[in-house]
C-alpha cells in the first residue's frame, strides 16, 4: 500500500502519437502566400505539416494518443489516477481539455487538469506527473501532449504560417519496475520578462472577442523571431547542462537528445553547443512542423521507430516555450 510522501522513482511506462491524417506541404504552402519550399526548408527544416478538418479539436487528437497509449500499455481507463494535458489550443477556457479527454476515453474514476506552458506543455506536464507519482498521490498518470496549431495560425502571415502543424502524443507514468530504469530528474525555469516576443494577444480577459480584436487578428499568435530564436538556443544549451551536472553526467553520456521541434536550426545550434554528434540529435520537425506540446513524444515515438532509442538509454527530454518557459527531463528509457 502507497501512502502519501512516500518517494518512489517513475517512469514513462508507454507512449503512443496521433497526427490527423490530411498534410499540408511547403508547396501548397506557396500558393498561399509569398513563400518557397526552399525558402521553408532553408530557415526551418520544415518539408510538411499535419493539418486537422473544421471541428477537429485537441482533446480529439489527444483522445486518440491516449487510446493507443494505454492499448500499448495494456491498460484500461479505469487505471488511470489523473489526466495532465499540456496544450496551447485547449479546445475552450472551459472546462479545460483533460476533462474533455476523460470523458471521451471513459476515464471516469480520475481527476486531471490543464498545463499552460506552451512548447514547453509537454516537459512541465510529465515533471508534474512524475511528482503525483513520486510521492504516492496516484499511482498512474495519463500525460497528454496535444495541439491544434492551425486554430490559432495566420495563413497570410508568412513568417508563422510555414512553422506550425498538429497532432497529439500520450505517455503513462507510473513507478518504476526496474532500478536505474526511468525519471532521474527534473528542471524548470521560467523568464516572464519576454513574454511580448511570442503571444496571442486576443481572447483573453486583457483583450476579450471583439470585432476590433477579431479586425486586428489578435487572435492568432504573434512572434519576435530573432528574440524567440537566441534565447531558446541559450537556454536548451543551459538547461540541458543543468539537469545532467545536477545528477553527475555530461552530454558525453547522452544516448539521445530530445528538443522541442521548433526549427532546425535552433536544435542544430544547441547540439553543436553540447558537443553532441548527430547521431544523439533527434530530428523530426521536417515531417510534422512545430506541433507545440505534441513535438517531444512524436519524436521519441519516431527514434524507437528509427531504432534509436531503447531500453536503458540515457535521455534529456528539453523545450523552450511562450512564457519564457525552459523545461527538462531527464531518464533512463524504460522499454
Amino acid at each position: 500500500m502507497v501512502t502519501p510522501n512516500t518517494i518512489r522513482q517513475t517512469r514513462i511506462g508507454a507512449l503512443a502519437t496521433y497526427v490527423p491524417p490530411k498534410t499540408l506541404d511547403n508547396h501548397q504552402l506557396s500558393q498561399m502566400v509569398d513563400t518557397s519550399d526552399e525558402w521553408i526548408l532553408q530557415r526551418t527544416g520544415i518539408k510538411t505539416r499535419h493539418i486537422v478538418e473544421p471541428g477537429v479539436a485537441a482533446s480529439d487528437l489527444g483522445k486518440e494518443a491516449a487510446l493507443k497509449t494505454l492499448a500499448q500499455a495494456g491498460l484500461t481507463p479505469d487505471d488511470i489516477d489523473v489526466i495532465v494535458v499540456g496544450t496551447t489550443t485547449p479546445d475552450m477556457f472551459f472546462p479545460n481539455t483533460a476533462s474533455l479527454i476523460q470523458t471521451k476515453i471513459g476515464a471516469t474514476k480520475c481527476w486531471g487538469f490543464d498545463v499552460a506552458a506552451a512548447c514547453s506543455g509537454f516537459t512541465y506536464s510529465v515533471g508534474i506527473a512524475s511528482d503525483l507519482v513520486a510521492a504516492g498521490r496516484c499511482n498512474r498518470a495519463l500525460v497528454v501532449g496535444t495541439d491544434v496549431m492551425s486554430s490559432i495560425t495566420d495563413y497570410t502571415d508568412r513568417t508563422t504560417c510555414v512553422l506550425f502543424g498538429d497532432g497529439a502524443g500520450a505517455v503513462i507514468v507510473e513507478p518504476a519496475v526496474e532500478e536505474g530504469l526511468g525519471i532521474i530528474g527534473c528542471e524548470y525555469e521560467n523568464d516572464g520578462t519576454l513574454w511580448p516576443a511570442l503571444q496571442m494577444p486576443g481572447g483573453g480577459s486583457l483583450h476579450p472577442a471583439s470585432h476590433e480584436t477579431v479586425d486586428k487578428k489578435m487572435h492568432f499568435m504573434k512572434q519576435d523571431g530573432q528574440t524567440v530564436f537566441k534565447f531558446a538556443v541559450r537556454k536548451t544549451e543551459e538547461i540541458t547542462r543543468k539537469v545532467l551536472e545536477k545528477h553527475g553526467y555530461t552530454p558525453d553520456d547522452v544516448s539521445l537528445f530530445v528538443s522541442h521541434q521548433a526549427n532546425r536550426r535552433i536544435i542544430t545550434s544547441a547540439g553543436e553547443r553540447l558537443g553532441l554528434p548527430e547521431s544523439k540529435v533527434m530530428m523530426n520537425i521536417q515531417d510534422y512542423g512545430n506541433t507545440t506540446a505534441a513535438t517531444i513524444p512524436l519524436a521519441l515515438d519516431d527514434a524507437i521507430r528509427q531504432g534509436r532509442l531503447k531500453k536503458g538509454d540515457l535521455v534529456v527530454l528539453v523545450s523552450v516555450g511562450a512564457g519564457f518557459t525552459v523545461g527538462s527531463v531527464l531518464l533512463r528509457w524504460a522499454f
